[in-house]
Order: structure tokens, then sequence, then C-alpha cells
């Protein structure tokens, strides 16, 4: 059958459209409106249909969406403004997030900040923030390159574990002044003490990795012994917080010991099993995308695991990324394809979700002092460990001193630390905001420590003092 030209199959008349198009249209919706009676709403059942609203921006997904949009965009225009003055733009999306809730939008705007993050819509953020944290881990623990301690080996052990004993000590003794004032009740002494020390002593390596990077010694020798000093405290102090967590979560030490033992257990069969096979694997391009989502089926597994045996999800995702670190290629594909989203888009969820939790009502002179003090022994502890094992092991003066600002940096890990404590019940609201600040102010001193360093080392140098 032929078909007319296309010129005469052109409609001359609009009739055609209004017959065939609005009539149907106008019809269908008089039909749907007034084809049945409305119900007595004296009478009829309450709808639980879900997603009912009852005005502009009250469904779940706009709200979610709307909070999404505000947090995203304060968050990247405080990360832009801190980079104008010189420091990374994780620290500025950190402090917007604090700045979210009661903080300042809280005090300013009350309403508008109780009608935008209503706890009860707050589920949805929360989980999406949960996921950016296990994606955000899973690729630090990809980032920590082993092949950077050989030769360094025993000098990164030192370093580091020295690093985090000394603050972890700090804590500890400084839990004896604060546990009757700031421990939650029913928490022991121990259990307090330890995750103080613990929260002390913690080392930003991802952050640490960005400082370095903005500063071009990241490939430097400096740049390369921090790197693996920062990568092997990271890890001890992830096993530390392990034990602990083991330890509150258990109903008694023999659940503990159990919670423990499977988890030793699976992190072998992680590492001497899953990782070998891995780093042998070669990747052609056309396969990535498979790749891709294998990764990342291995995360959700591995946080799936370590949260069954009653440790933390946190653990399995940082374990499966150092399962993928001995593979150059599926780390690259990690730092490439997975770290942008996750660090561009959901971790501004969970820094804004930290901030929802300070509660800043109440507070006197004592909490600032109280935060002073922290920062002083959260500061000196790592200062003075990494300095000492840096120079008891040969290193010169002024590269010791550098070293030890570097490790200082605590930034995002301490507030994945932070508010995993405040989940477990082990601080309390006051000392929640304490440390959180504690770890913005020692995250942002490390950039201008480095300076006054760098100032007089090249004081030295102009005066032909030579530093031993």
């Amino acid at each position: 059958m032929d078909l007319p030209h296309p010129h005469r199959m052109q409609p001359k008349f609009p009739w055609r459209y209004l017959l065939l198009v609005v009539v149907p249209l106008v019809v269908a919706v008089v039909v749907a409106r007034n084809g049945l009676p409305m119900p007595d709403v004296s009478t009829a059942a309450p709808s639980t249909t879900p997603g009912t609203t009852h005005g502009p921006l009250t469904s779940p997904l706009s709200r979610f969406l709307l909070q999404l949009l505000v947090v995203l965009c304060v968050a990247k225009s405080a990360g832009w403004l801190l980079r104008r003055f010189g420091q990374p733009a994780v620290i500025g999306e950190m402090a917007a997030g604090l700045l979210l809730g009661p903080l300042l939008f809280g005090a300013v705007a009350p309403q508008a900040q109780g009608w935008l993050f209503a706890p009860e819509s707050l589920g949805a953020l929360g989980m999406v923030s949960q996921l950016g944290v296990l994606m955000f881990l899973f690729v630090a623990g990809a980032e920590l390159d082993m092949a950077s301690l050989n030769g360094r080996r025993g000098f990164a052990l030192l370093v580091s574990h020295a690093g985090i004993a000394l603050p972890f000590l700090g804590g500890v003794l400084l839990a004896f002044a604060l546990f009757a004032d700031h421990a939650p009740q029913g928490v022991g002494f121990a259990s307090f003490a330890l995750f103080l020390g613990v929260s002390l002593s913690i080392t930003a390596f991802p952050v640490l990795l960005r400082i370095l990077s903005d500063r071009g010694i990241a490939r430097s020798d400096m740049g390369r012994i921090a790197i693996a000093c920062a990568a092997l405290g990271d890890a001890s102090a992830w096993c530390l917080l392990a034990v602990i967590v083991a330890t509150v979560q258990a109903s008694g030490w023999t659940m503990a010991a159990v919670s423990l033992a499977g988890t030793l257990l699976f992190a072998t069969a992680v590492l001497a099993l899953a990782r070998p096979w891995i780093a042998r694997r070669e990747i052609p391009a056309e396969r990535e995308g498979r790749a891709l989502i294998g990764l990342l089926l291995l995360a959700l597994a591995c946080a799936l695991a370590t949260e069954a045996l009653g440790i933390h999800a946190l653990f399995g995702a940082f374990l499966a990324g150092i399962a993928v670190s001995g593979n150059a290629r599926l780390r690259h594909l990690l730092v490439e394809r997975v770290e942008p989203f996750a660090i561009s888009l959901l971790l501004p969820l969970f820094f804004a979700m930290t901030g929802l939790r300070l509660r800043v009502d109440g507070w006197r002179a004592a909490d600032v002092l109280l935060g002073l003090g922290v920062i002083a022994v959260a500061t000196i502890g790592k200062g003075a460990g990494t300095w000492l094992a840096a120079r008891s092991a040969g290193m010169p003066n002024i590269d010791a001193m550098r070293l030890g600002a570097l490790m200082n940096t605590r930034g995002l890990m301490e507030l994945i630390v932070l508010n995993l404590g405040y989940e477990l019940g082990l601080i309390g609201d006051r000392l929640f905001a304490v440390l959180v600040v504690m770890a913005l102010v020692t995250t942002a001193m490390t950039g201008p420590l480095l300076d006054l360093i760098e100032k007089r080392a090249g004081r030295n140098a102009e005066s032909g003092t030579r530093t031993p």
C-alpha cells in the first residue's frame, strides 16, 4: 500500500487536533472527577495511602531532595571559601555540615531549621549518609598502598604506634577527670576511657593525602614517609576501635571474645585469600564496569559480615578496601569512579547529620576550657609522640617536626569514630560536641603549623644554623 506524499499528510485544519487529542483528554478529566460521588468523610475510613501530601514540599521525597540541595550548596560554598584561605575544601564542608545544625542555623532561624531537618524526615538522609561513609572507607582502605612501606616498615611502625600510644595514654588519663560528668549512664570507666584514648589517636589518612597533594609533596621523601606512617596508624587505630566496639556491644566477655575471634578469622580470610587473588587479576578496559560492580558488592558483603559479627559495618568496608589495595588498576578505578561520588555527594550529608547531633544549649565557660584542654592533649600527644619516635630513629629535627604536624591531622576519620561512639552511647552530647570541635581545629592547624616550621627552617638556612 502506497502512502501519501509527506506534504499531503500535514493536517490543514486545527479541528483534527481538537477532535482527536483535546476532546478525549477533556472528557477523561471530567469523567475522572465526576464519575462517582465523594465518600462521606465522617464515615469513610482514613486514607492509608503512602506519600499523601497536604501541601508543597511535604512528601518524603520532596523533603529529602530539598535537604540534599541545601546541604550540598552550603557545603560546596564553604569548601570553596576555605580553599581561598589555603585550607582543604573538606574542612569547609565539615564545618558547613556542623553549622547546619543547632550551632548556627538552629540559633539564627530555629523554625526554618526545625522544619527543614525535622527528626521524622531524617531517616532517608541518615541512611544515605551511612552509605557514603561506607563507600568512603572502602576507597580509603584501597588507598592504603602497602608497597609504600617497603624499606620503611620498621620506621613507620615505630612512628605510627608512638603517635598512637602517647595520645591514647593522654586520653585515658583525661578520662579520670571527665568520667563523672561526661560518661552516659550505664557506661563503665574502661569503655569510656579506652574510647576517649582512641578518639585522640586517629590520623585522617585520606585528608592527609589531600594536604600533601595540595602542597606538592606527596611524592617527596617526606610525603612517602607520612603516607606510610598514616597508613599503619589508621589500620592500628581501627583494630583498637574494633576491640572496644566488640566489648561494648557484646553481652559479656565471652560474647566479646567470640565476636573478636570471628572477626579475626574473617579478616584473615579476606586478606590471605581474597587480597592475593584480587591483586593478580588483570582487568581489560571493556570489563571495568563489571569489575566495578563486583568491587561494590564485595564492599557491601564485607560490611554486612562485620555488622553481623557484632563489630560494625564500617570495619568491613575498610577491610574490603585493603583487600583491593594490592591491585593498582582496581585501586585507580575506585579512586576515579567511586571516590568523587562518595566525597562530592554523600559525605556532605554525613557532615550535616553530625551537625544535627550537636547540642550547644546549656554550654558554659567550663565547656570552652574543656575543649581547649582536649585540643592541647590531642595535639601535644600526637605531635610529641611522632617527633620523639622520629628523632630516636635518626630523622632530622625539622623533618620530625613536619611529620608530627602532619600526623596531627584528624579530619573525617575522627568524625566517623566520634559518630560511632555516640551511636554506641559511649559519650554524651557535650563531650561529643567538644571532640567534634577538636577534630576540626586539629585538622585546620596542619597547614599553619607546617608554614611555621618552614619559616623556621628558612631562618635556620639563612643564618647558617645547622639543625641536628
